[in-house]
């Protein structure tokens, strides 16, 4: 493609929400952190080459075909739980946290079996905030 010679209407859209095709016979609830694994959404887990793309807008069931259902996923920094036996603690804010499952993370990368989850925010007795889908 040129580059323009006139002024052109943009379309846009909010930077933080999108609808990911889901994997085939595939349940995400709603708040549930989501991957992507051959371009497909699914729940959160432990495993390597995940690209996660934010949280769960709402519960989707995708009972059939692969991509035969969309879930509504966010952007942002939310608040999950915190592997008590991989503890994140106070003063790791900026640094990067390990995916577990669609509702936890981790301080490392369990020894390179777990994928990056996000940024840690901030951490509290009772979970982590982490920024997801960035």
């Amino acid at each position: 493609m040129t580059a323009m010679t006139k002024a052109r209407s943009v379309v846009e859209i909010a930077a933080v929400n999108s609808n990911v095709p889901m994997k085939g016979a595939t349940t995400i609830y709603q708040g549930a952190i989501v991957v992507t694994a051959s371009k497909l959404a699914q729940p959160g887990k432990t495993a390597t080459g995940l690209t996660v793309v934010g949280y769960a807008e709402q519960t989707v069931v995708n009972a059939g075909a692969d991509g035969a259902a969309k879930v509504p996923v966010k952007r942002g920094a939310i608040k999950v739980s915190n592997l008590a036996t991989d503890l994140i603690t106070a003063g790791s804010e900026g640094q990067d946290c390990y995916l577990v499952d669609d509702q936890t993370v981790a301080a490392t990368d369990g020894g390179g079996t777990r994928s990056k989850a996000g940024k840690i925010i901030q951490v509290e007795a009772d979970g982590v905030f982490v920024r997801l889908g960035y």
